[in-house]
């Protein structure tokens, strides 16, 4: 993603990647998952807390991600190589992992205090996931002018609106959701993301010079 100048092009693809990045899709069946046995009024409360958290910490490495990665010393090179790899795992647990063997180990709230299970995972890694963290270190780090940030800033406000209205919708009709169409599209959706995860990864190979990817 080019930073040095606004264009369409770099609107649409930030609004893409922070739409994967923090957007609804991955964290939508777990917090379904993690809440379906909760009373209406505390799936509210872990949904605030979900929003908030995520909210607060996107906010953050928007403002504070280029001090990061020098205190620190990672290039968003790195950071992408990082972050392409646990995306790559995330993709692979939605394809795989959620299955009927893996319910006893999944947030519940029998046995996990609700508005610990809102911070993690739900908040960090499914609803703030590695492909929005990279966006927003990247944009913090690499922006070439006030206006590029506040053009990422002002899409990352909406994606986050999108969120309230999607997560809002979900706990008013929980209830009516057919679980097996929401499972196909969670593989389906996981495939395209383990897919990401490895773009992620090439592309910060070919930043910190170790390949070279044509085009790029």
């Amino acid at each position: 993603m080019e930073l040095e100048s606004l264009n369409w092009t770099l609107v649409i693809d930030t609004f893409l990647l922070l739409l994967i990045g923090i957007g609804p899709k991955i964290a939508l069946v777990p917090f379904l998952e993690a809440t379906k046995q909760m009373p209406q009024a505390t799936q509210r409360r872990v949904l605030r807390k979900m929003l908030t958290t995520a909210a607060t910490v996107a906010l953050l490495l928007l403002i504070l991600g280029g001090l990061l990665t020098r205190l620190l010393h990672f290039s968003p090179g790195a950071l992408g190589v990082a972050s392409g790899a646990i995306l790559f795992i995330i993709a692979v647990t939605m394809v795989l992992g959620r299955s009927d063997s893996n319910h006893d180990n999944s947030p519940s709230a029998e046995d996990s205090d609700p508005m610990r299970i809102a911070v993690f995972p739900l908040a960090v890694p499914y609803l703030l996931n590695p492909a929005g963290i990279v966006v927003l270190v990247t944009t913090s780090a690499e922006a070439a002018s006030v206006g590029v940030f506040a053009v990422v800033l002002g899409i990352l406000i909406l994606v986050l609106a999108l969120d309230v209205v999607v997560f809002r919708w979900a706990v008013q009709v929980s209830g009516h959701l057919d679980a097996s169409r929401m499972l196909v599209t969670e593989k389906v959706f996981g495939f395209l993301l383990a897919a990401l995860g490895v773009q992620l990864a090439l592309s910060g190979l070919a930043d910190v010079g170790a390949i070279h990817l044509t085009g790029h």
